[in-house]
């Protein structure tokens, strides 16, 4: 960001009723009038503020009927964002906290009017409702599959094991860390079928086993030689058994992901499906899974491959 993109976003929030606004558009999507009920202003005048705000490409918008929802643009200039954040983690303020406090009203109200998913319609996945999670959804959808026999490669603290335990004939999890081979073994004691093992994934020492389901769920950005790590999971693999590699697409946000220990910069489709195929698979898909709407926008991108017959 130049110094004067810098100083006009500047202006723009020294104005504190856009500050307020822009505070209640980071947690909901709300409407002109709840917006104004909430602050206790005219519509008319938050409508102008919100136009400011949208033409500077802080806020967005989306039609609903005859309504129109504004949130906060997370999707924006990365630079800009980081302003924004740096700027909000530093007020602390009793209007702010007051605001928030009014906003559950402001929302009980459009439940009650308009009915939970008329108002989240075309925007649902964004908002929580009672019992529908993520998890809730994963473990469901769970009891249709069959998995056999499965390795879990970079297992972590086994909350993916946990989740397939009942649906597989046997799973083996592995993780470098003898810390979170301790925690998995913990979480994973009721299901006599999961075993947990400490191991490097370039070179996993599990004997004769060979298995019907192969996971890598990011496990390859902790990879020091990625090529290696997708070759090893490829020999362990049964007669048309599958490969499901699910990691970072390549990008350059290096500072963000050192404090989670990422040894490399994710990778391109092309990456990993040439990873695969020089491992003797052959590539089911190869595909972007989805984009964060936070910057910096970081992507994820998901492998399947089989082993020949």
């Amino acid at each position: 960001m130049d110094l004067a993109t810098a100083s006009s976003v500047l202006r723009l929030l020294a104005d504190p009723t856009r500050v307020r606004l822009l505070a209640l558009l980071e947690h909901e999507e709300l409407t002109v009038a709840e917006l104004a009920a909430v602050l206790h202003l005219a519509q008319p005048r938050v409508s102008t503020h919100l136009a400011k705000l949208k033409e500077a490409g802080l806020v967005r918008d989306r039609r609903a009927g005859v309504s129109a929802y504004y949130r906060a643009n997370n999707e924006g200039d990365e630079a800009q964002h980081s302003l924004l954040l740096s700027l909000r983690e530093s007020i602390d303020d009793a209007l702010l906290r007051e605001d928030s406090a009014r906003l559950p009203g402001v929302l009980a109200n459009r439940a009650r009017e308009e009915g939970w998913a008329d108002t989240v319609a075309g925007d649902m996945e964004r908002h929580y409702s009672p019992g529908r999670t993520w998890e809730t959804l994963a473990r469901s959808l769970l009891q249709l599959l069959g998995t056999g026999d499965v390795l879990d490669i970079a297992s972590g603290d086994g909350i993916t094991a946990e989740l397939l335990a009942p649906h597989a004939h046997s799973i083996v999890c592995v993780d470098s860390s003898e810390r979170v081979v301790e925690a998995a073994a913990k979480r994973l004691k009721p299901f006599a079928n999961v075993q947990v093992r400490q191991g490097d994934m370039h070179a996993l020492e599990l004997g004769d086993q060979r298995f019907d389901l192969v996971l890598m769920l990011h496990a390859l950005t902790y990879a020091e030689h990625p090529a290696q790590a997708v070759a090893e999971a490829a020999r362990l693999l049964r007669p048309g058994g599958r490969l499901l590699a699910v990691t970072l697409g390549q990008h350059d946000h290096r500072a963000a992901v050192e404090p989670f220990d990422h040894r490399n910069l994710g990778f391109g489709s092309a990456q990993l499906d040439g990873y695969a195929r020089a491992a003797g698979l052959d590539v089911m898909s190869c595909t972007r899974l989805s984009r964060e709407r936070k910057a910096p926008h970081f992507e994820v991108i998901s492998l399947l491959a089989r082993k020949p017959a």
